[in-house]
């Protein structure tokens, strides 16, 4: 069976944007590095009181495990888009025969077979 890139393509395409613009909520693009993203944190106005910085830095935190996540997975849908630029699209990277329909219709952006599911 034959897999259609096409529609592949623009599904990973779709998510690339949604993650992207999630990863804007949480972060910003860094400047020495724009395939990099950094973690930000609220700015407050005013000086702020003890529970306000600790609330700040607790909300900091988990921006930085959100970005790394998103991070994640935004690596791997570039370089599923960059699989289906070179024609290797759907081929398991360890066995190298075509990866289930249904494993990548759950995810697109699967580089493997089930066999080899990490």
């Amino acid at each position: 069976m034959t897999i259609d890139t096409n529609v592949f393509q623009k599904k990973l395409l779709a998510e690339k944007e949604l993650v992207e613009k999630e990863l804007a909520t949480v972060g910003r693009r860094n400047p020495q590095n724009a395939a990099d993203w950094e973690p930000i944190s609220g700015v407050m106005e005013r000086p702020a009181e003890r529970d306000e910085v600790a609330d700040k830095l607790e909300s900091f935190e988990e921006n930085v495990a959100i970005v790394r996540q998103l991070e994640l997975r935004l690596a791997e849908i570039q370089n599923a888009l960059e699989r289906v630029q070179g024609g290797t699209y759907g081929t398991c990277s360890v066995c190298g025969k075509e990866i289930e329909t249904a494993r990548l219709e759950a995810n697109p952006a699967a580089a493997t077979c089930k066999q080899h599911l990490k």
